[in-house]
């Protein structure tokens, strides 16, 4: 999957540098393109390969959680 996501980005940089470099009719749409490849396939997939073992409650600020960290901010105060 890192090989993937690691051709897709070089793939979009090339677009985006031969874009600017050829003086050619269609060098907007290289340019373009290159973008678009880093928005809606790069980005996505990169998310999707560092989030797909995670637990999203482990990044979710819930009633208990702020409960736990107040009370270790409370146990500091007291040292």
């Amino acid at each position: 999957m890192k090989y993937l996501i690691l051709l897709a980005f070089i793939a979009s940089l090339a677009s985006i540098i031969c874009g600017y470099a050829l003086d050619n009719v269609d060098n907007q749409k290289l340019i373009g393109f290159g973008v678009l490849g880093l928005f809606f396939v790069v980005i996505p997939l990169f998310s999707y390969h560092h989030w797909k073992n995670k637990k999203v409650e482990d990044y979710m600020l819930t009633k208990e959680k702020l409960q736990e960290m107040r009370d270790k901010e409370g146990d500091t105060r007291k040292l």
